[in-house]
């Protein structure tokens, strides 16, 4: 590990007419065990300025001088990643999605202009927090929406276009894994060509916890649908963006779980926005069965360590019966603040370097996370406990090692259970890693059939 990298040519419009040629997409292995929930093969450095440049729309800009560094073996509780990441104190006083401030963002697709963002969340506690983000639009008027009396490639009146809320894959817990934060950040946004083209505006949210202060509550379903529908919010409130109120989640991995817990949240904590419909690509669904999955692969020790030590942290102060000790050996315990502060793709060589001798030595026990009070606590993150009244659209892979497609099956038989619109579809063939790009343009068009008026499918 790692493994040669096999490059997948990429479609060509030929190939798939609903895939732009310039979807930032390049090539993927078909087959990775370093996989981590996230896109792990080679992406395109996109020259993101984001973090570097000095102008600001909405309050005070960022400088330069990044802020890295955590509390040894205290995973993700990191300063802030660079200035603009870093909130005032106090907050001021704002609505969940409400902007703290913004300033412009480069490297973003042609056609399209791009926003940093630092907006107003809820906490786990109900508590007013920052969540940082990005937010692409296109230029010009959104197709077939011209205002009346406007003229051809101004701004659209407000309300003009819908919002793709994109839920990022796993990066990595320490602030500097903030997707906003890498030069790579908007590569790692799966269709977003194709959604920009359509007229959309695509709002991204880092997650509570990655850029800003504070701890990533990686995995912790509230915490993350919360950011989504919220970065959404913030879409809305940058004027420029001309976004409206209809709005598709979609995401991969992580951030497919994001995807469906915001769904599931959605009526109660944003009845403000009109959620049309919730997407994901191989969503981290049944947690407990996937690190009983992955617990013998670099994966199983990096994401596992990862998410028990962030769920330690979130949940330890109120379960006081949580303990570390109980899932991980010594060895584990001890390697974790090892790979604290690493990203991917970054970091990919470290963390295998760290993660590859750990394998068989990691979880303490044949169930990880399979003893009281975790297994009630990962069920409890496990989306799929409530209703969704928006109509879901599911993409899995088939050669899928680290969500396998036994694990979606399932997620898939109990949302049908709850009665939600489920749109499950199959990918033969394909992996972890290429999942979210390549079914980006079918979650496209199931998203452009719903706004037409056309009912959702279903595989229940």
């Amino acid at each position: 590990m790692p493994e040669p990298a096999q490059p997948r040519p990429a479609a060509t419009t030929t190939d798939r007419p609903d895939r732009a040629p310039a979807a930032p997409r390049a090539a993927h292995n078909t087959r990775s065990r370093r996989s981590r929930w996230a896109l792990a093969a080679a992406l395109p450095v996109v020259a993101l300025a984001a973090a570097c440049s000095s102008s600001s729309t909405t309050g005070n800009a960022g400088g330069t001088t990044a802020v890295k560094g955590t509390t040894p073996g205290t995973l993700g509780i990191n300063p802030a990643f660079s200035a603009f990441y870093q909130p005032p104190s106090p907050l001021p006083a704002g609505k969940p999605g409400d902007i703290i401030r913004s300033q412009p963002l480069t490297g973003t697709p042609a056609g399209s202009q791009g926003w940093l963002v630092l907006y107003h969340s809820t906490g786990l506690n109900g508590e007013d927090i920052a969540v940082s983000g990005m937010v692409i639009a296109p230029t010009g008027t959104t197709p077939g929406s011209t205002p009346t009396g406007s003229t051809p490639g101004t701004v659209p009146a407000a309300g003009a276009r819908p919002i793709v809320s994109w839920a990022h894959p796993t990066t990595g817990v320490a602030d500097n894994c903030a997707p906003s934060a890498m030069s790579d950040g908007v590569a790692l946004i799966a269709g977003l060509q194709g959604f920009l083209n359509a007229g959309y505006v695509v709002a991204a949210t880092d997650y509570q916890g990655l850029g800003t202060p504070g701890v990533h509550p990686y995995l912790v379903g509230i915490s993350e649908g919360r950011s989504t529908l919220d970065a959404a919010r913030a879409a809305r409130n940058l004027t420029e963006a001309g976004a409206g109120s209809q709005v598709f989640t979609w995401g991969h991995s992580q951030g497919g779980q994001a995807s469906l817990f915001a769904g599931e949240l959605a009526p109660t904590y944003a009845p403000d926005l009109q959620v049309k419909g919730v997407s994901a690509a191989a969503p981290a669904g049944d947690l407990a069965a996937i690190f009983a999955a992955d617990q013998n692969s670099e994966d199983g020790v990096l994401l596992g360590g990862w998410a028990m030590n962030a769920y330690a942290q979130v949940y330890g102060p109120s379960t006081p019966s949580l303990n570390l000790a109980t899932e991980l050996t010594p060895t584990g315990l001890q390697s974790l603040p090892t790979f604290e502060n690493l990203c991917i793709p970054t970091d990919d060589t470290q963390l295998n370097t760290i993660a590859t001798p750990l394998v068989g030595n990691f979880w303490a026990n044949a169930n990880p996370g399979g003893t009281p009070p975790w297994n009630q606590l990962l069920q409890q993150n496990t989306p799929g406990a409530v209703k969704t009244p928006a109509p879901i659209f599911i993409a899995q892979d088939t050669a899928d090692a680290v969500v396998p497609a036994a694990n979606t099956a399932t997620l898939a038989q109990q949302l049908c259970a709850k009665g939600d619109t489920l749109n499950l579809k199959s990918y033969p063939g394909l992996s972890h890693e290429v999942i979210g790009f390549d079914s980006a343009p079918d979650a496209l068009a199931w998203m452009q059939a719903i706004l037409a008026g056309q009912p959702a499918p279903t595989t229940c």
